[in-house]
């Protein structure tokens, strides 16, 4: 029986799409959505289209201040999901490097299970970009379910 399901968001459909699957399948569940700020992303680790010449200087006060407005819209989101399945999720913040920060955060607090989504990316883009979730699978001290795209191979 899974007590606390761990489902990071960054305002992704696909990150909405695998919150929506946790709380359809684990419905007696305490599920936290957290966010992760990494500060080597400009985009303030969200979906939100980002332009860096427009956007305050990376890194300064008025960024972080940004990111924090940022998370909030989705953790919003987030909430406005869970309500439709009429149930309360907890949110949190952290600010790393996510697939570091989500597996840290499995094993310093009670999670029993963690559900999150994946882009699928192969090839030369996931040599590039990494990929999280297969990050998180390999050290997750937890079972990982991953949510995909239903595009995606």
């Amino acid at each position: 029986m899974t007590h606390n399901v761990l489902v990071p968001v960054d305002g992704s459909p696909l990150s909405i799409q695998a919150l929506e699957f946790a709380l359809e399948e684990y419905d007696d569940a305490s599920i936290v959505a957290l966010h992760v700020l990494d500060p080597s992303d400009p985009g303030y680790s969200s979906t939100t289209e980002v332009d860096v010449r427009t956007e305050p200087a990376y890194g300064s006060e008025e960024w972080y201040e940004r990111a924090g407005e940022e998370e909030e819209r989705i953790f919003d989101e987030a909430r406005e999901a869970a309500a439709e399945y009429d149930v309360e999720i907890t949110t949190d913040g952290v600010v790393g490097e996510p697939a570091r920060e989500i597996v840290d955060y499995a094993e310093e607090r009670d999670v029993d299970h963690v559900v999150m989504g994946s882009h699928g990316r192969t090839g030369i883009t996931r040599v590039l970009l990494g990929s999280v979730a297969e990050m998180v699978v390999r050290r997750s001290p937890v079972p990982v379910t991953v949510v995909r795209h239903e595009g995606d191979q």
